[in-house]
């Protein structure tokens, strides 16, 4: 079929997508038996407020508790109390949010019943430095972190062991209630203990990971935290510990979950889908380079998918700064951005890529449209399109040319979604 609206079809997968990780199915499908004891929740995250929304609406019985969303717009509750932090810099409204995690928390017992609400983002709104660290301390190394160009995974390593809540260590605090932690999954390969740094799963990683991975990236990070790292502070939780044992762990939605239902809605308008990847990493605009070149490769040569054709992918691309001053960005704008270099001049070719929480960046866009004449607009605009790209200004450069493309917050996060129609 021949797709007359290409924004209006993308937008409408992104909307798919997003619906089928909505928390209210995936709690619905996951909701643990009621205690004997006290039901407390906790959770953190971009889409904390509504899977705490969502388990209200649900839950057969009292419950309390407190969770963490970021500043703006958030879903309302009734029982739960929900506190608002800064992301994705640290604030104090974090540390203080971290601390009334744990208060709600401690003193329970083996008849009480933790449900953790863990979704991306977690991170940033859980500030709570270890050792003799500073908030300050934490600040700089999350900063130094989101301009390293290390993946999400290896970012929660190093927040993991520098933090007195992550790692596990929430859970560890509710001992002995049994934790359950409902998780909405932001990060490749969906393992629970990477998901918000996993405050209530404990990892195998070690300090000496944290600074192998500091090392790699070569982040300069203030010299009191290499200091904790080397000290027995640093180290978590082992997940063999028999403060875990009745505990659970379930990933209730993610990238994966979110594109088979974008690639369903595809085929059901008769226009074919194929899903790369729901973990594709690495640099935004080097990512950008292989879509492209895919999509010049169906155009010319039919191969190695047939027109029409929707591309979908998945997981959470990296931007690394170098020092300098940079504008406005977000790794789904700078893909974007990339992309339509790759395919400058190219007829036929359709591109949208936002984060599934409806925020790109520190902006009030989830993301871009692109195509093969968004440079030529730029350049009509009076911009240098590859000015903006050097200067990590991707933003600017799509506003300039009216093709934000904006949501507001969705309620749920599971990272980058990539769609490219070629026609």
């Amino acid at each position: 079929m021949t797709v007359t609206d290409p924004r209006g079809f993308l937008s409408e997968l992104f909307d798919c997508a997003v619906r089928a990780a909505d928390p209210r199915a995936a709690i619905a499908a996951h909701l643990p038996e009621r205690p004997p004891g006290r039901t407390v929740v906790v959770g953190a995250g971009k889409a904390a407020s509504a899977m705490a929304a969502a388990l209200e609406a649900l839950w057969d019985g009292p419950l309390e508790g407190v969770v963490v969303d970021r500043h703006g717009e958030i879903t309302p509750t009734r029982h739960i109390k929900v506190l608002q932090a800064a992301h994705p810099v640290p604030d104090n409204a974090g540390l203080a949010g971290s601390r009334a995690l744990l208060d709600a928390v401690r003193g329970l017992t083996a008849d009480d019943l933790v449900i953790a609400l863990i979704s991306g983002g977690g991170s940033s709104l859980l500030p709570m430095p270890g050792g003799g660290l500073s908030l300050e301390d934490e600040i700089a190394v999350n900063r130094t972190l989101l301009g390293s160009g290390a993946p999400i995974g290896a970012m929660n390593v190093v927040r993991n062991h520098i933090s007195a809540i992550k790692g596990g260590r929430l859970a560890k605090a509710a001992a002995p209630a049994r934790v359950v932690s409902l998780i909405v999954s932001d990060v490749a390969g969906d393992d629970p203990a990477k998901v918000a740094s996993g405050p209530t799963v404990p990892s195998w990683s070690t300090p000496d990971d944290a600074l192998d991975i500091i090392a790699q990236y070569r982040m300069d990070v203030p010299e009191a935290v290499l200091a904790h790292l080397r000290s027995p502070a640093a180290a978590t939780p082992s997940p063999d510990d028999p403060d875990f044992a009745r505990n659970s762990v379930s990933v209730i939605a993610s990238a994966r979950t979110a594109l088979e239902a974008a690639a369903l809605r595809a085929q059901e308008k008769g226009v074919s889908a194929v899903i790369l990847s729901d973990a594709i990493e690495g640099e935004a605009r080097d990512v950008a380079l292989m879509h492209g070149a895919m999509a010049r490769e169906i155009v010319r040569f039919g191969r190695p998918f047939v027109k029409p054709v929707v591309m979908l992918s998945g997981g959470e691309t990296t931007v690394t700064l170098a020092g300098g001053s940079y504008g406005k960005g977000g790794r789904n704008t700078e893909f974007l951005l990339g992309f339509a270099k790759a395919t400058e001049g190219v007829e036929g070719v359709y591109a949208l890529a936002a984060d599934t929480d409806g925020i790109d960046g520190s902006e009030d866009n989830a993301g871009a449209f692109a195509d093969g004449a968004s440079f030529a607009r730029m350049r009509a605009a009076g911009l240098d399109p590859n000015k903006v790209l050097a200067g990590h200004d991707a933003w600017s450069g799509f506003a300039a040319i009216e093709d934000l493309f904006v949501t507001g917050p969705t309620g749920t996060n599971v990272n980058d979604f990539r769609a490219i129609l070629v026609r």
